[in-house]
């Protein structure tokens, strides 16, 4: 959430709020807001007002017995009564204005960076470099569920026969890629300095909402039946939550790190984004977040550094991507600036989200209750920051379709042959025969 005093300060923030929710997608009428706000306020000073003048009458009425003057405690007494009354209607209007008010500030966007770009949707996300050469194909090349079930590697109807729909299992050298190009993420962030953590895949609604996953993404959660649980879709919420109601030191940035299972519903998703592995309801993906002092500089200077550790990863995979700026209208409402990477993916004819940087600035941290002292000892919310290192199975998508070869081998990159017991190449099965069509 933002902070109320600055959404209050002044019209130019109030409009600047409004075309941030309007952008987004979000239903909220900043005025409508300010408006429950003031009645609010209103409110509270009378209930508080009454209250004062109950207890200052309460204070006389044992003066009066003390004194041995009966009649009048007991008109004093009835005066308590009808402030009583009143008291009651004054705290329950409080109550329902109070939550009306709280409904609405809780779907309150983070402001944009003024180099977000503006626009609707993904299409309008604005490239800013582009990394590797994209493969050249002299044969009729394989997309991943082909190779994938060549290697005996990908089982998408078992898993759909197991689980239902966007299921699958990876097995033999499939599973064997999808636990090394986490294990070289994971190695590779940890001796950056980052903290690694294994973490709780089910979650209390109030991580979700502190973290700002709810209530706008409550649609793309699962949750265990007649409990407060949840599924979790990234490692950041339980990473970040590690320091809910916290103060904590940021005199260094705190570096976390976590591989975990995730869970989506992908509400909304079809058509190519549910084809193989590129839409599925359980992956795993390792996690970067970061903590850091409230200083735009410094979360800038964070959100580049954890992009570049995305990228490096990306280059050791020896694949083509490119970044891309995300727009107002593809943001999450926590977001204040967001950098997507995509992979080039030849069976898509286009680049595919493999990986998503943002910095929130302290919007989540202050839903979080996460804080810091600064400099002159007080007490501020912290920015936080995070970025997907890698997510499988959907990075199996390009890391098979770029690096396979004429003969339906994959080349495996250098940097993953160690955690894959030195194998440099995944060769047909025997009896496989490999056809072109």
């Amino acid at each position: 959430m933002l902070d109320m005093k600055w959404i209050r300060e002044s019209a130019d923030h109030q409009e600047e709020l409004q075309q941030v929710a309007d952008r987004k997608g979000i239903a909220l009428s900043v005025a409508e807001l300010v408006k429950l706000d003031d009645q609010r306020r209103t409110l509270l000073l009378a209930v508080e007002a009454l209250r004062q003048k109950r207890n200052a009458i309460s204070q006389e009425i044992s003066d009066l017995v003390r004194q041995g003057k009966p009649d009048e405690a007991e008109r004093q007494k009835q005066q308590v009564k009808t402030i009583n009354e009143e008291l009651g209607q004054q705290e329950a209007l409080y109550r329902e204005v109070d939550e009306a008010y709280n409904e609405l500030l809780i779907l309150v966007p983070n402001i944009v960076s003024p180099d977000t770009p503006v626009g609707a949707s993904d299409e309008d996300n604005v490239e800013i470099r582009r990394v590797g050469e994209l493969p050249v194909f002299d044969y009729q090349f394989r997309d991943h569920v082909t190779l994938g079930e060549l290697h005996r590697m990908i089982d998408i109807p078992r898993g759909v026969k197991t689980a239902g729909t966007r299921s699958y299992y990876l097995t033999g050298i499939g599973a064997m890629l999808h636990r090394a190009v986490q294990q070289l993420a994971v190695d590779m962030l940890v001796a950056k300095g980052f903290t690694l953590m294994d973490v709780p895949l089910t979650v209390r609604t109030e991580a979700m909402q502190n973290t700002a996953f709810f209530p706008l993404g409550q649609d793309q959660a699962f949750q265990i039946t007649e409990q407060d649980k949840w599924l979790v879709g990234t490692s950041e919420v339980p990473l970040v939550s590690f320091y809910s109601g916290e103060v904590v030191d940021v005199a260094e940035p705190i570096r976390l790190a976590a591989a975990s299972l995730c869970f989506r519903s992908e509400v909304g998703s079809g058509g190519r984004d549910v084809h193989g592995l590129y839409r599925v309801h359980q992956f795993a993906k390792v996690e970067q977040v970061v903590l850091c002092e409230a200083s735009t500089e410094a979360s800038e200077l964070l959100l580049q550094e954890i992009t570049a550790n995305a990228e490096e990863l990306l280059q050791k995979l020896e694949l083509p991507y490119r970044v891309v700026a995300v727009c107002t209208g593809d943001m999450s409402q926590k977001t204040y600036k967001q950098y997507d990477i995509e992979t080039w993916m030849p069976s898509r004819g286009a680049y595919g989200e493999t990986h998503s940087s943002s910095n929130l600035l302290d919007f989540q941290a202050r839903r979080s209750n996460i804080r810091y002292r600064d400099a002159k000892g007080k007490l501020r919310y912290c920015h936080t920051l995070n970025n997907t290192a890698v997510a499988s199975p959907r990075i199996l998508i390009p890391l098979l379709e770029n690096h396979q070869q004429p003969d339906g081998s994959i080349l495996i990159p250098k940097a993953l042959r160690p955690y894959m017991n030195g194998m440099e190449r995944i060769e047909l099965p025997n009896g496989t025969e490999n056809r072109t069509e």
